[in-house]
């Protein structure tokens, strides 16, 4: 074969075909959220022109980190390693994808709306993203949002769905609505229990009509000061694959009840019923089970706070470093709606334990940076343990938590390897 017909691209047609498929579906708004960032000179763009950076068809790894675990690509599911998670706010090429459905591309920012119905609610109310964007004040605040299922991989017998390891985690920053303020604004009746949303994914069976996911959370959390109707993520627009072009944001409770590409929320009188928030999906039973044991739907519970965790972000386990200098070990601690209020970590096993620096939250729901400097006695191997204790007084578990059905809630010390030459 010739150089010339090595060169010769494959599938022409296809990749055209693509290409038009999607410039037809897409607005310029959408195409600046693929690229992560405007396009300056979008006025003189030529007509139906598509940009150079712009993929044939939408990757949700263009942008991210080397060392993402692709777990999962339909749906797209993908982790960090630990040591990707050292920053204080995590950027966004480091955070974890959690998607149950197909990531919607049919986005037209210029006409989304946001409606608040349900049955209590005083009247059924329809906002435009700009409008929500100028009528109300915009906060922005540091949030952890954590897979509830983030360390399952641990637990044997082993449950079924992705096998998170320790990265299902990220504490960004969001701007957007309190949705406490919206609510004030359409006026909610006095039996209101719950809110639900509905956001634009579609089912991977590709059936329109069906809900890919559909939680929610008690009016007490929604009336949070921190519970956001978000459509920034660290001063820029939300990426297409976290929820563009706006999201609910709960921190501290499971990623679930954050709704990606929200364009519906509803306010029950009864505990929200959607998809996804009966059977075992993000509910675990109310007292200890056997590891298998099937457990009666009755006794299950739905999953609210995240409990107490730490992570080791530096160094990544495996290190080699001399004994002539100390090892710096640094990560994150965060406990939900509470904060995290003693950090140490072990060199020998959890016989002796140390106490580590542990910074305040940069905001309520933030995830706390934590380091000390370790000496060893001497050359050979050691693990570094790490357990954080929140305000209640409640610490992290040596050992793996309660075994439930789905492997929610892991939250056992975070370890790592070194070796000492």
């Amino acid at each position: 074969m010739s150089n010339a017909d090595n060169t010769k691209p494959k599938n022409t047609k296809s990749l055209t075909e693509d290409r038009r498929a999607f410039l037809q579906k897409s607005t310029l708004a959408a195409m600046s959220a693929f690229l992560g960032t405007d396009i300056v000179h979008a006025a003189t763009m030529p007509k139906d022109y598509k940009p150079v950076a712009l993929p044939a068809d939408f990757d949700p790894m263009k942008g991210k980190a080397e060392g993402m675990i692709i777990r999962n690509e339909k749906p797209w599911n993908v982790e960090p390693a630990p040591h990707l998670l050292n920053d204080a706010i995590t950027p966004f090429e480091n955070i974890f994808i959690r998607n149950n459905g197909l990531i919607p591309e049919d986005i037209d920012v210029n006409n989304w709306t946001l409606t608040i119905a349900g049955e209590s609610v005083s009247q059924e109310k329809t906002y435009r993203l700009d409008e929500l964007k100028q009528k109300f004040k915009s906060y922005t605040y540091q949030l952890v949002l954590e897979c509830g299922g983030n360390g399952r991989a641990g637990f044997y017998p082993p449950a079924s769905g992705n096998q998170w390891e320790e990265g299902a985690v990220y504490n960004s920053q969001w701007t957007g609505v309190r949705l406490k303020d919206v609510l004030a604004d359409v006026g909610i009746k006095s039996d209101a229990v719950y809110i639900g949303y509905y956001g634009k994914d579609k089912h991977l069976n590709g059936d329109p009509n069906k809900v890919v996911i559909s939680r929610g959370v008690p009016i007490a959390k929604a009336m949070q000061d921190e519970t956001l109707l978000a459509w920034a993520l660290n001063g820029k627009d939300i990426p297409l694959a976290h929820g563009y072009p706006l999201r609910l944001v709960c921190g501290g409770w499971p990623a679930s009840v954050c709704g990606k590409w929200l364009h519906k929320l509803v306010v029950r009188n009864k505990v929200h019923d959607g998809e996804k928030m009966m059977g075992d999906a993000y509910r675990v039973p109310k007292y200890p089970v056997a590891p298998g044991e099937k457990v009666p739907d009755e006794d299950m519970k739905i999953i609210e706070s995240m409990p107490v965790k730490s992570i080791i972000t530096y160094p990544k386990s495996g290190a080699m470093f001399s004994s002539s200098k100390k090892l710096t070990v640094q990560g994150h601690a965060w406990a939900g709606e509470y904060e995290v209020k003693d950090m140490q970590v072990s060199t020998d096993f959890g016989a002796t334990w140390q106490k580590c620096i542990l910074k305040k939250p940069a905001n309520r729901l933030a995830w706390q940076q934590w380091s000390i400097d370790l000496d060893f006695p001497q050359p050979g191997y050691y693990e570094v343990w790490a357990k954080a204790t929140d305000d209640q007084g409640i610490s992290q578990p040596m050992v793996m938590p309660a075994w439930n059905p789905k492997g929610y809630l892991n939250n056992a010390c975070h370890r790592i390897a070194v070796k000492v030459s």
